[in-house]
């Protein structure tokens, strides 16, 4: 433990997936993340740069250093986390990022940390979701040299490239396939482990049936004539279906189409995007994860920070108002006092 920890109760865990942009969105969000810093480790090459790493020469990995509070998220739920962003089993790299710079690993900083990241990823194995040997190594971690500045936050400062870089690279189709299916493995990213879609039986009870059209039949509603399209109310929009949290009224703004309209989603991993053929041109469609809910598209024509818009059905969406989050389950949602 470093001075800084025993000063101030944080941790540290570091983990090495291959091209860092896509590492930092899975575990920022998560309550009880205090920092994650994109960087290298694992080498010899003091004060590497990017260049110098990626070329292969360095010995070092691209890496993400997680600065966290035990006391809110623990060591165990963050290997969950890790696991779901990786292809365990590629000796090479990821994806389209080959060589010795993006293969996996996890560097341990205790030994708890190194025993429970070895059962981790025996639970993995013994799970079945990969039929080939995990190969993501477990070493002891080392010096971490931060990242250039341009390369924190990659996927917040330039939000349209790292969507193109993370599926044009082959990860967020991979991911996608393996972690839909409904195996036994470790649980899932989103904040709550309870989110489900019920039997369409049920659904057709629970929503009206506008929700269910739009959400089970990938209906579209009337603009400018929709439960949510003018609120302006603090809060968040949660799943109809499943629960999940998708959208913040901090990232909401007037697009002038009469639906409601975001900049991003609240926690990335509970929103899939698929390419949708049934009109030209081709769209982007945009749908709950756990829920498996038809929720509306994401067009690149929105305004700051991300440059897009994610245009929502209102009756795809639950909102719950910020004086009402932290009894509905949500408190982590709250905006920092």
């Amino acid at each position: 433990m470093n001075s800084v920890e025993a000063a101030t109760g944080v941790k540290t865990a570091t983990f090495a997936g291959g091209c860092f942009w896509c590492l930092e969105p899975p575990f920022a969000p998560i309550e009880g993340v205090v920092e994650v810093m994109p960087g290298y480790t694992g080498g010899d090459t003091p004060d590497p740069t990017y260049e110098e790493v990626s070329s292969g020469r360095t010995g070092h990995f691209e890496a993400i250093r997680v600065t966290y509070d035990p006391s809110r998220v623990s060591y165990g739920r963050l290997l969950e986390i890790f696991w779901r962003q990786i292809d365990p089993t590629d000796p090479g790299g990821q994806f389209a990022d080959r060589g010795s710079q993006y293969r996996t690993a996890v560097f341990y900083h205790t030994p708890e940390q190194r025993e429970l990241t070895e059962k981790s990823r025996a639970d993995l194995q013994a799970s079945g979701v990969f039929a080939k040997p995990i190969v993501t190594e477990i070493l002891p971690a080392g010096e971490f040299f931060p990242a250039e500045e341009h390369h924190r936050g990659y996927y917040k400062k330039c939000p349209v490239r790292y969507r193109l870089y993370k599926r044009g690279s082959g990860r967020a189709a991979f991911l996608e396939e393996t972690w839909d299916r409904e195996k036994a493995a470790p649980s899932p990213p989103p904040t709550r482990e309870n989110y489900r879609r019920p039997p369409d039986e049920e659904l057709k009870k629970t929503l009206t049936p506008l929700q269910y059209r739009v959400t089970r039949q990938d209906g579209t509603e009337r603009p400018f004539d929709n439960e949510y399209w003018n609120n302006k109310r603090r809060g968040i929009y949660v799943d109809v279906v499943s629960g999940e949290p998708l959208f913040s009224s901090e990232d909401k703004f007037d697009s002038g189409t009469g639906w409601p309209s975001f900049t991003r989603p609240l926690v990335e991993e509970n929103v899939v995007e698929r390419e949708d053929r049934s009109i030209f041109p081709v769209r982007t469609e945009v749908r709950g994860r756990r829920g498996d809910s038809h929720l509306g598209h994401v067009f690149p024509d929105g305004p700051p920070p991300t440059g897009l818009r994610y245009c929502i059905n209102s009756a795809a969406l639950r909102f719950i108002p910020e004086e009402d989050l932290e009894k509905e389950g949500l408190g982590e949602f709250l905006p920092p006092k």
